[in-house]
């Protein structure tokens, strides 16, 4: 038999009855939209965290939208970002008609390079948006420096990182806001879209508030154009019975990296992920860097074994910025990473034949 990319069925099956009853509630209440069913989860969601303010919204990519729209970024605005990461996270910027601006990654660690970020600051820069790529987070202190020394908001695309933690603090609470993302596949899935935005200022808690809600205050009348960008209360009862199960699901997954990580020691031709000094890794994917990528991808594929590629081109090459001018060579370890890196079944349901059997056909297929 094959091993699956993710089982999400199999984790379903250990919630069911509690994810059912409590959606029984949603609809016998007939209350959807916010409510106390959202507040609850996002008070869950902030001790959990943290934080002062956790605010449910509509999907992560609505989070770093909202959270550059109380942020005052504007059309023309530069904004910082790694070139190697999901779409959203400059998808975001572009919709303002603001400047996406792509800086380099760490090979090894995947995350944003200071020193290239701190290359691309000018006198229109006015944020940067780090990447808490894959699980873990990146240097925030050093991002945070940075940020004060050219007095830039920060927006942490925190969309896979929700649990993680660098010397102690949760991924999504050293920023000005926090982003994450509920889609289901997530470490923290919903029933469908949902996000979340955290931080510690009430100012802008209270910004992000109004705008979520179309900048309405009090009902029709608008102080701001803001967005339609809410947590269903559908979502929010499933991401409550989700997070108090988060740690121990996490921790299963960080047993499966360690088994793969024991497996694949000594092979030199297969780059396993470290973990940076102070950090927890919540394994949102596990992902090696392979000379041969495709060609493993491809015999994986011939067992039934998922696998992933995340992400085949870097934002700085994608067709709809190439009016910025980008071009191959300007960002190499970007480059590098989108030929090599390969993401393997990492889900807190697996078990550890499973993990094995996935390792065998890596070690075999690698040469």
């Amino acid at each position: 038999m094959g091993v699956p990319f993710l089982d999400l069925k199999a984790q379903y099956a250990t919630i069911k009855d509690e994810v059912l009853a409590a959606v029984s509630n949603v609809f016998d209440d007939q209350a959807f939209v916010l409510g106390k069913y959202v507040e609850a989860f996002e008070a869950e969601a902030a001790g959990y965290l943290g934080v002062k303010h956790a605010i449910g919204v509509s999907n992560g990519s609505d989070a770093l939208l909202i959270s550059l729209m109380a942020a005052g970024i504007k059309p023309g605005d530069e904004v910082i970002c790694p070139g190697f990461t999901f779409f959203a996270t400059a998808g975001a910027v572009a919709r303002l008609n603001a400047v996406p601006v792509f800086c380099d990654v760490h090979e090894d660690t995947f995350n944003i390079d200071l020193q290239s970020a701190a290359s691309k600051v000018t006198p229109k820069t006015k944020a940067i948006i780090p990447v808490d790529l894959y699980g873990q987070c990146a240097d925030m202190e050093g991002v945070m420096d940075l940020a004060r020394e050219h007095n830039l908001a920060v927006i942490d695309d925190a969309a896979q990182a929700f649990g993680a933690t660098r010397n102690g603090k949760k991924a999504g609470t050293f920023a000005h806001f926090g982003c994450f993302s509920f889609y289901p596949t997530k470490n923290l899935g919903g029933a469908g879209d949902g996000g979340m935005i955290a931080t510690n200022d009430d100012a802008l808690a209270d910004r992000v508030k109004l705008l979520r809600l179309h900048g309405e205050r009090p009902r029709y009348h608008n102080k701001v154009v803001g967005i339609c960008g809410r947590l269903d209360a559908l979502q929010a009862v499933v991401l409550s019975i989700k997070l108090k199960r988060l740690d121990e699901w996490n921790a299963r997954r960080a047993e499966i990296a360690d088994r793969y990580n024991e497996r694949f020691k000594g092979n030199d031709k297969i780059a396993t992920p470290p973990i940076s000094k102070g950090n927890t890794h919540i394994y949102h994917q596990y992902t090696l860097r392979l000379p041969n990528r495709d060609d493993v991808a491809k015999q994986l594929a011939e067992q039934a074994i998922g696998c992933g590629v995340y992400y085949p081109v870097p934002l700085h090459l994608q067709e709809c910025f190439s009016d910025l001018g980008g071009k191959k060579g300007d960002l190499p370890v970007c480059e590098k990473l989108c030929d090599t890196a390969l993401s393997l079944p990492v889900f807190d349901q697996m078990t550890d034949a499973q993990a094995d059997q996935v390792a065998d056909a890596v070690i075999s297929a690698v040469g």
